[in-house]
């Protein structure tokens, strides 16, 4: 048991997947493709003619339940005894795979193959930066791979076990002369391969818009990938995946801010950053309501900017963030 926490820990620590130091702003620079990498390292030989599958649909997706069996069946093999599938599949059953998380690698092509295959940290796909019609499974998504780290959304924590994971090959940001985060953007190709391979997975194990999330969503303090330049805009308005606010509720709310000048008179009284602190988590992030603008509550303000308010990702709350909290809270209430 000690050993293999020693291993997970250590495979945090070998790919970065977004932990660099932190400042402020964003510029757009280019990432230059790297050759496709070649690994010489023997594997096991993959027989796809062998094996059982089951690709019925069996959920009932008005009641978000998805009690389904889809996929490969892998069975036992007692000895002297046969496994019957006469009564298979048992309604009762659901999939581990609850959410997807989208990561960056903070490496080029080559190294973000060698330390995803190599090293004790992994992620079910690998997204190259190189403009073909590739995308690299590395981890089965029946099996639990190690990409999360510590982590929580909403009543969940520990989103490894839960969680299909996709690591994107971009190398996060740089530090300009005065000290400025600059980040790597997404190729077009690049994007259109990230949003094809979720929109697939979500559909296939019915993943609400609610769990599609950053590694930034779930581990705030620790993590900023894929950082604001990843275009969660697109994927909703394009592939109809994941969370993004309504123009209008949003506009509402910020109508309301601007009317009531809410935040420039309570902005320091602990009652008032309680408030926004409760609805951060109310929204899903783990956060200690006690009524300080502390380092956390900064962090978590920057990972919600990263995500839905990219234009501006200081991790201050201002009137437009507020707004936008309140209308994805009133769009994707916890049930």
């Amino acid at each position: 048991m000690r050993n293999s926490l020693y291993l997970t820990a250590l495979g945090i620590v070998m790919i970065s997947c977004g932990t660099q130091q932190k400042t402020a702003k964003n510029k757009n620079i280019a990432i230059p493709h790297a050759p496709k990498p070649i690994l010489t390292d023997k594997k096991p030989q993959i027989k796809e003619d062998e094996g059982e599958y089951y690709k019925v649909n069996i959920a009932d997706i008005s009641k978000n339940d998805n009690t389904i069996s889809f996929g490969s069946i892998v069975s036992a093999n007692p000895a002297g005894y046969k496994i019957s599938k006469s009564y298979f599949p048992a309604v009762g059953q659901n999939f581990r795979q609850r959410y997807v998380i989208l990561h960056y690698t903070v490496l080029n092509d080559e190294k973000s193959i060698s330390t995803l295959t190599q090293q004790s940290v992994s992620a079910h796909y690998l997204v190259n930066s190189l403009p073909d019609k590739e995308i690299y499974q590395i981890v089965d998504e029946n099996k639990r791979a190690y990409h999360a780290g510590i982590s929580n959304w909403r009543k969940d924590q520990n989103l490894n076990d839960t969680s299909i994971g996709i690591e994107i090959v971009n190398l996060g940001y740089t530090m300009d002369s005065l000290n400025n985060r600059v980040f790597y953007p997404y190729p077009e190709e690049q994007f259109r391969k990230v949003a094809a391979l979720v929109k697939d997975i979500v559909t296939r194990y019915n993943i609400p818009p609610t769990n599609i999330l950053a590694h930034s969503d779930i581990a705030p303090t620790r993590k900023q990938d894929p950082g604001p330049l990843f275009p969660w805009k697109r994927l909703y308005d394009e592939y109809q995946v994941g969370m993004w606010y309504d123009e209008t509720a949003k506009q509402t709310f910020l109508n309301q801010i601007l009317t009531t000048n809410d935040i420039a008179l309570q902005y320091n009284n602990p009652e008032f950053v309680s408030k926004i602190q409760q609805q951060l988590v109310q929204f899903g992030y783990a956060l200690s309501v006690n009524g300080v603008w502390d380092k956390t509550t900064k962090q978590t303000i920057e990972a919600f900017q990263f995500h839905f308010r990219p234009s501006n990702y200081n991790g201050i709350l201002d009137a437009e963030t507020w707004a936008i909290l309140q209308a994805l809270i009133q769009k994707y209430p916890q049930k």
